[in-house]
């Protein structure tokens, strides 16, 4: 998985700040440079039961552009991702709110949202 995250938040713009010694995934973590937060983290589950996908629930990260979500969400799509939703409105949430879905390839839902302008 650290592989589909590298390349779906380097389109973001995000850097992996850390690694674990042991194997993937028991901690990485990735974020903006120069940020502290917000930040994205993979980890082994601390009950020490397998990891599962959350069903019901979503990662979304905020996109300071239209193109930002098209190009995020192609590279997760690229990456191995399952599509949810190609980029565009949904007037459901707002009248900006422009966004795309995806399952990543252990099945965690994402969205790639921006609003505004």
């Amino acid at each position: 998985m650290t592989v589909f995250y590298d390349i779906v938040l380097s389109s973001l713009g995000w850097v992996r700040v850390s690694s674990s010694t042991r194997p993937p995934p028991a901690e990485v973590i990735w974020r903006l440079p120069g940020s502290r937060w917000p930040q994205f983290v993979l980890n082994e589950p601390v009950n020490g039961q397998p990891a599962t996908a959350a069903n019901g629930s979503q990662v979304s990260f905020l996109c300071t552009s239209r193109p930002l979500v098209d190009r995020a969400w192609l590279a997760a799509i690229a990456a191995g991702a399952t599509d949810e939703g190609k980029p565009g409105i949904r007037h459901a949430y707002a009248p900006d709110f422009y966004a795309a879905y995806c399952l990543d390839p252990e099945g965690h839902k994402l969205c790639f949202v921006h609003t505004g302008g």
